[in-house]
């Protein structure tokens, strides 16, 4: 049902859409100059700024090419792309160009570009799926042009723009924040985690061990599989460890089963740095997850290895940061070894070595750091009310069903 006053039409009766190109990379002097040059990639659902640019074309390379330089307030839409950047808009908010494999819709005077970016974005999947209903994988631009989209009167084009502008610089703002405090905690752990700086009251020596003189490493064997004869096991999994820097009991573990052997000796307990021994490449090995709270039970999964820590000289909250260093990051990279899957031997875990301080250094340590992670979670939390909020409204305002007042004025 079409709202009182509203119409719908495809884009190309209300806007202009072209696409940009690509000069060639073999002339030197098309590249590096002052003209903004978009990428597909940077294409993601936002409205793009200046300092949001990653390459530059010169005023030759746009002259001597089919690129071509488009106002503010353009939308552009990713027509070809890898994962799910195809179906992807953004809005500029300068002038600039594009790659040919983006759409540039340049709406007409008599109409709001935020207003259709809006809903461009809240239309995301089924653009996506419009391409694979016309028999190909991409976009093209006779697609873009036949989308359909709502016609409201420009007043009120005006007015669910602006109010959905207030909750994109709320999330921008959000999102800021959160860059800000992940930057803030990395410098932190450079600091703290090397003895470059000290935390007030601790002065004591600090020490170089192999992970072997301080903690046991416990290798999983206990794999998926559900057997009769076995006993019911929760069971914390790979994903559980990759996806997450705290293994807690809100996590909804797999049910599985184990022998007694096996629960016996692979039964996670507080303070545990689980991490990842095998994976498909060798980036994603030892990434760590600590145990952070009593799981009442919960079995360690294969694929994984277990740090348990001697209490009196390592803190497992501390060795947990520490495994996510580069330093240690990239010592276990080195050790990977495969080909289509890459794995740790027991040997070169146990081998990791490290310097650490006292004791109670690690936990003063581990608990600074322990507050910058909440803090992240919370903006995180944050953020994601923002967007479910934000969402809620568009499906109410860029479809009518929810009205919004227009000033007599305005009208």
């Amino acid at each position: 049902m079409v709202p009182d006053g509203w119409g719908f039409k495809q884009i190309s009766e209300i806007a202009t859409v072209t696409s940009g190109g690509t000069p060639s990379r073999k002339k030197t002097e098309y590249w590096g100059g002052q003209v903004p040059w978009i990428r597909t990639t940077e294409v993601q659902n936002c409205l793009l700024y200046i300092e949001d640019v990653q390459e530059y074309i010169s005023e030759e390379g746009l002259k001597n090419s089919s690129a071509k330089l488009f106002p503010k307030s353009t939308i552009l839409l990713a027509m070809i792309g890898q994962g799910k950047t195809r179906g992807q808009v953004a809005m500029l908010k300068f002038q600039s160009t594009t790659n040919q494999n983006c759409a540039a819709i340049i709406f007409n005077v008599d109409q709001e570009p935020e207003f259709y970016f809006n809903f461009l974005l809240s239309q995301y999947q089924n653009i996506r799926n419009f391409s694979n209903s016309a028999g190909q994988s991409n976009l093209s631009g006779t697609l873009v042009k036949s989308i359909k989209v709502p016609i409201p009167p420009l007043t009120e084009q005006k007015k669910i723009a602006k109010i959905l502008s207030i909750w994109d610089r709320a999330i921008d703002l959000t999102e800021k924040l959160i860059s800000n405090s992940q930057q803030q905690k990395k410098s932190l752990m450079q600091q703290l985690l090397t003895g470059k700086k000290r935390l007030t009251g601790f002065s004591g020596e600090w020490g170089d061990h192999y992970l072997i003189d301080v903690a046991n490493v416990i290798v999983s064997s206990v794999d998926k599989k559900t057997v009769e004869s076995e006993i019911p096991v929760e069971l914390c999994n790979y994903t559980d460890v990759y996806y997450n820097i705290r293994i807690t009991r809100a996590l909804q573990f797999m049910k599985a089963t184990a022998k007694q052997s096996e629960i016996d000796k692979y039964t996670l307990k507080m303070g545990d740095v689980i991490i990842t021994k095998d994976s498909e490449t060798p980036g994603d090995i030892a990434v760590p997850a600590i145990v952070s709270e009593n799981l009442n039970g919960v079995v360690c999964g294969y694929h994984l290895a277990i740090v348990r820590p001697n209490q009196v000289l390592a803190n497992g909250a501390y060795l947990n940061y520490l495994f996510s260093t580069p330093i240690t990051r990239y010592y276990f990279f080195t050790l990977a070894t495969g080909a289509t899957r890459f794995g740790l031997s027991i040997g070169g875990i146990k081998k990791a070595h490290f310097n650490l301080p006292p004791i109670g250094e690690q936990e003063k340590i581990a608990s600074v750091l322990f507050v910058a992670d909440k803090e992240i979670e919370t903006l995180q939390q944050k953020l994601k009310f923002l967007k479910q909020e934000k969402k809620a409204l568009m499906q109410q305002l860029l479809t009518g069903k929810r009205r919004v007042k227009i000033d007599k004025e305005a009208a």
